[in-house]
């Protein structure tokens, strides 16, 4: 197309196939974060878990310079859930057999044991 006639812009669908959902009007990236988020909240209101939290960030790696003066960002993990149970804390994620074995996301759980000593809970 040409500069006065731009591609209309067409919706990719999710790269692992996830539909975005909103419940309450909270936003979930998954038909089962929601379902999940459900049986927490279920869970905190029979006593069974408290301090149910959603998406909370931890630094895996802070910004940093390289040599030549550039600045590297800092590297995140976000968690699905955290939460307390039986007096610890809880840090859990929902993955599927696809995103469970992507290096990405197997380097981040592991820089979540190393820095913060947090093991991850894997939820399929």
């Amino acid at each position: 197309m040409s500069a006065l006639f731009p591609a209309r812009a067409t919706k990719k669908p999710a790269k692992y196939l996830n539909k975005k959902t909103v419940a309450g009007g909270i936003k979930f990236d998954s038909k089962r974060e929601l379902a999940r988020y459900r049986q927490l909240t279920l869970m905190e209101r029979a006593g069974l878990i408290s301090n149910l939290r959603r998406q909370v960030r931890y630094q895996l790696i802070p910004t940093q310079r390289r040599a030549d003066g550039v600045a590297e960002r800092a590297v995140f993990y976000v968690a699905d859930f955290v939460y307390t149970q039986e007096g610890k804390e809880v840090v859990e994620d929902l993955k599927s057999e696809i995103t469970a074995k992507l290096p990405e996301f197997i380097i981040k759980r592991k820089l979540l044991l190393h820095v913060h000593g947090i093991t991850l809970k894997e939820t399929t």
